[in-house]
């Protein structure tokens, strides 16, 4: 395996996992505003991938009508609805549903990054996503719910879905940066409008917890995470990126034992090995025998 797989496997990985981490940290804001911290959230990671941006010497080239609509669904379906759709769902459902409906996104990845270049999807790459699902509900387990906590889940997992589809015909002349800093800059007015709507007062002067959270959220999650999956994402497939949502909830285990919230069950542990054994029956490429004429050649000169 070449170092520029391993690089793009470890920026996939890597963004994942930081996504995992999400869940274990916000439970420090909680308590805070919801959409007014999404939008604060959201507003420092535009500033900061800016800056990148600027310090790259990357030009803020202007996008065009269609990838401004692009722009304008990626933000409204990978961030803000799906945000509104996981808080709604876990009003009506356990949260451990809501995450085993959304980590099926490998399956749909597999599916649909496929169709939209008008390619049949790869059959190992459907057994493997299966396993990294089998595992990802292994480690998030079961949980109950009624059917709107159901309709939520699965409107999340199509927004999940719709952060790396939507994103693909941008990278292409965008780049990874300039999609990442245009996604969270337009996804602020549409956060800071629901706040108003919904939330009455939503912004106050946060704890340092709060801060120390949102900040966390701001950096890690919202922005580096960001910028390591949009690389990632074009040179790996959508398909083949999706597997390793699996290590959603690995980055999740990790972080809460960081944190001291205790050591992970045997059945977590039994998944997380289950979705690295996805991933590697995914992600393995097999060496290609040379062509017959090509051994035939050299033989002839040697």
């Amino acid at each position: 395996m070449s170092n520029h797989s391993w690089s793009t496997y470890s920026r996939a990985g890597g963004a994942m996992f930081l996504v995992g981490s999400l869940a274990a940290v916000s439970g420090v804001v909680n308590d805070y505003p919801f959409y007014g911290g999404q939008a604060a959230r959201y507003l420092v990671s535009a500033l900061l991938l800016f800056a990148v941006a600027y310090a790259r010497r990357i030009p803020l080239i202007r996008p065009t009508r269609r990838e401004a609509l692009l722009l304008i669904a990626l933000a409204a379906t990978g961030l803000v609805l799906f945000n509104l759709f996981v808080i709604e769902g876990t009003k009506h459902a356990n949260p451990a549903i809501v995450g085993t409906i959304v980590g099926t996104v490998p399956i749909v990845l597999a599916l649909a990054g496929p169709v939209m270049h008008r390619t049949r999807p790869s059959s190992r790459i459907i057994i493997a996503a299966s396993i990294v699902v089998a595992g990802t509900v292994l480690a998030s387990g079961l949980g109950t719910s009624d059917t709107q906590g159901i309709l939520y889940s699965v409107g999340a997992l199509a927004c999940e879905a719709c952060f790396s589809l939507l994103a693909l015909p941008l990278l292409v002349r965008l780049g990874p940066v300039r999609v990442s800093a245009y996604t969270a800059a337009t996804s602020v007015p549409m956060l800071i409008t629901l706040g108003l709507i919904t939330d009455g007062p939503f912004l106050r002067t946060p704890t340092l917890g709060e801060l120390t959270g949102l900040a966390y959220l701001a950096i890690l999650v919202s922005g580096i995470a960001f910028l390591l999956w949009y690389r990632a994402l074009p040179m790996l497939g959508a398909d083949r990126a999706g597997l390793f949502a699996g290590i959603i909830p690995v980055g999740t285990i990790l972080t809460s034992l960081a944190l001291g919230f205790g050591l992970p069950a045997p059945a977590e542990l039994a998944g997380v090995a289950l979705v690295i054994t996805g991933l590697l029956v995914g992600l393995y490429r097999p060496r290609t025998p040379a062509p017959a004429a090509v051994v035939r050649a050299q033989v002839d000169i040697l």
